[in-house]
């Protein structure tokens, strides 16, 4: 039994795998309060232990509601026996804090006091690497050996629909939720809910009162925008052809923009949005190629097979950015860019990524030196989906908590995420550290960085990782980011967005399982040619020879199969 599960995670690591970008580029965001921005690991029982450790957490949480139920307010677990101290290990992506990790230690120790006062318990934090991160984090977890309590998953990039699906995490009944997550339970409307069932059945928490957007586009020089005529900024892909033919002619020491040769899954995805009313479907694969429309939301189609003339186009447009010099002329094999560092400095002239990070970039941050060199600099953003007005919210699911299906102790380790998500003094111990070491509160309510605090050694907001139960109404708003303009641009996306429609869908991937990765390799090798124009013949050429790939590949039984199970759930 256990080899079964192992196996069918790795079959969901494999396919899954592709839909994450590089380096946990996807990973969710941390929306200005943040200034990293990205960073789990262990479970081996058999399946037998496994059933059982479900039934004791089923038989605890019904003795236990009416307890609930009675508590007083100010102790919801009053009536919960927490008399056996217990470590909760916390399993995330991400890498160890290293040169933070005296203070990283410190915080732990005061959080820890904390939470042993309240729930008599500690908090471990078990962090995966960003090498290879999707791999190790499915076999640690399919390890189901006791050793991890509370996992944070993602439906889009971390596998959390074939984790619930293969076993890998435990059903949370409503009971047991209401006695051990209180306030969470509270907090979380019932359509939200709806959206964390597997099979009628929830096994997630979602992270459902966060903003964030991760939606991806270009980061650009606006003052430079400007000079080269475009005094309203660059709002479409043709704007952007002009922005850096300026760029290259009027600085010749920037490069344009630096690519490490990697984006081409968002950049070709990021066309189609641009002009179409697309709507992808998470999680089949890295291109996002299979989705409907914003008109017909559950109509399957691939864009990449229909929308011919637009990928023509495409292909023309990035055989002109190659002839100008956007990226450098190895850009295909250039894997130690460091291209968001450089735009910092001035030396490039665009970033390709999501709207977080230019609100990171967008800010005079000690980091962000361009601000400081020039009082003029300024920098705009072009996301894509901006010319069709064609903008989906991040899934609720992006980031969200579970336990462990081997958990030993799964009803502390709701009791202790509860307080990671709600309580003030543990919330901000987690995300931001001690107050007056790692960070301090101005008079107006933000937040900065203490006198003589030192970055590379006293930071600890971004190290915990806990990109799974942020939480609006405790959060402290990073005083150096530029709210003006960020505010602005969200109420903008607000205007337009629709919310991801698709969140119920767990796609059964087994019937397909193989065209999905033949398409998906073959999708990834072709657009990297068009993507940066490095390509042979003619745009026609290489678009009719793609199509003809991924259509023995299978693309046209992908797309029924989805459809079916489509239909099944939705009409």
């Amino acid at each position: 039994m256990k080899k079964k599960f192992l196996a069918a995670l790795l079959t969901a690591s494999m396919v899954a795998g592709l839909t994450a970008c590089g380096g946990g580029s996807d990973a969710p965001a941390d929306n200005g309060s943040s200034s990293t921005d990205n960073s789990a690991a262990s479970t081996d029982n058999s399946a037998a232990s496994t059933d059982n450790s479900a039934a004791s957490t089923d038989d605890n949480a019904a003795s236990t509601d009416a307890a609930g139920d009675t508590a007083s307010s100010d102790d919801p677990w009053a009536n919960v026996d927490t008399s056996e101290h217990v470590v909760i290990t916390y399993m995330t992506t991400g890498d160890t804090p290293s040169g933070t990790k005296e203070k990283y230690d410190e915080m732990m120790a005061e959080l820890n006091a904390i939470l042993t006062e309240k729930v008599n318990a500690e908090l471990d934090i078990n962090f995966i690497s960003w090498t290879d991160y999707l791999s190790n984090y499915n076999l640690t977890l399919a390890r189901m050996d006791g050793t991890v309590d509370l996992v944070g998953t993602a439906s889009d990039w971390l596998d959390a629909w074939p984790n619930a699906k293969n076993g890998a995490f435990l059903e949370l009944s409503e009971d047991m939720l209401k006695t051990y997550a209180p306030q969470t339970w509270a907090s979380v409307p019932a359509e939200n809910w709806e959206l964390c069932k597997y099979d009628g059945e929830i096994y997630l928490i979602p992270e459902d009162n966060y903003a964030q957007w991760t939606n991806h586009g270009f980061i650009y020089r606006l003052d430079w925008a400007k000079e080269a005529g475009l005094t309203d900024g660059v709002h479409s892909w043709e704007d952007l052809t002009e922005y850096f033919r300026y760029v290259k002619t009027t600085y010749p020491d920037v490069i344009p923009w630096d690519s490490d040769g990697t984006q081409q899954a968002q950049m070709a995805g990021g066309w189609i949005a641009s002009h179409s009313n697309y709507v992808p479907i998470d999680g089949i694969n890295a291109g996002a190629m299979w989705g409907g429309t914003r008109d017909d939301l559950y109509t399957v189609y691939c864009p990449f097979m229909t929308e011919t003339d637009s990928l023509v186009e495409y292909a023309k447009m990035m055989k002109e950015w190659d002839e100008i010099g956007v990226w450098q002329t190895d850009v295909l094999n250039n894997r130690t860019g460091t291209n968001r560092d450089d735009y910092r400095v001035g030396t490039v002239a665009a970033e390709q990524h999501h709207t977080q990070t230019w609100t990171d970039l967008v800010s005079p941050t000690p980091a962000n030196k361009i601000y400081q060199d020039d009082p003029d600099a300024e920098s705009g953003f072009f996301y894509f989906g901006e010319e069709s007005g064609n903008v989906t919210a991040l899934s609720i699911t992006h980031g969200a908590m579970a336990i462990s299906a081997g958990s030993a102790n799964p009803e502390r380790a709701l009791m202790v995420y509860d307080l990671l998500r709600n309580d003030p003094e543990c919330y901000k111990l987690f995300c931001y550290g001690i107050e007056g070491v790692s960070y301090e509160i101005t008079a107006d309510g933000l937040r900065t960085t203490p006198e003589g605090y030192n970055q590379d050694t006293d930071n600890i907001n971004g190290t915990t990782n806990f990109w799974w139960g942020r939480n609006d109404d405790l959060e402290v708003l990073d005083a150096s980011r530029d709210w003006d303009k960020i505010n602005a641009l969200y109420d903008e996306y607000d205007k337009i967005k629709i919310e991801y429609p698709y969140g119920q869908f767990v796609a059964n991937v087994d019937p397909i399982e193989a065209q999905i990765r033949n398409i998906s390799e073959i999708h990834d090798s072709y657009m990297k040619q068009i993507s940066y124009g490095k390509y042979s013949g003619t745009a026609e050429e290489i678009v009719a020879e793609y199509q003809a790939a991924i259509k023995a590949a299978g693309v046209d039984d992908v797309t029924a199969e989805l459809q079916r199970q489509f239909d099944e759930l939705y009409k």
